[in-house]
């Protein structure tokens, strides 16, 4: 008689704790569902956000290219010029800046996870 006592005891408990990690485990799917949500619309939102940047930049650089082309009476100058610029800005970048826009990027995405 004590046994069933017990064993009707526990049913329940055993009932309930198998509810609670079924509702755990749903909870933990949709928490990283919405992280995955979170962060993919957000790389979306850079990415295209960095397309249109660049495409003004393409545009605004084929007209200082051909400006400086009218300015030194060739227009293959104009663009060497820019490309020269370019190669400036991108070798100053990568000796100053490199480990700062890796941290940088590091930091963002790590917000990005970490954050409800």
């Amino acid at each position: 008689m004590e046994m069933e006592e017990k064993s009707t005891f526990m049913e329940p408990l055993f009932e309930r704790a198998e509810a609670y990690g079924k509702s755990s485990f749903e909870l933990l799917k949709l928490n990283a569902l919405q992280k995955s949500a979170s962060i993919i619309s957000v790389l979306a939102v850079r990415i295209i956000l960095v397309l249109f940047v660049g495409l003004v930049i393409l545009n605004l650089n084929i007209g200082v290219a051909l400006w400086l082309g009218n300015v030194l009476n060739n227009i293959y100058f104009g663009f060497f010029c820019v490309a020269a610029f370019y190669l400036v800005i991108v070798g100053i970048l990568c000796v100053f800046l490199n480990k700062f826009i890796q941290k940088k990027v590091n930091r963002s995405i790590i917000n990005q996870i970490l954050t409800k």
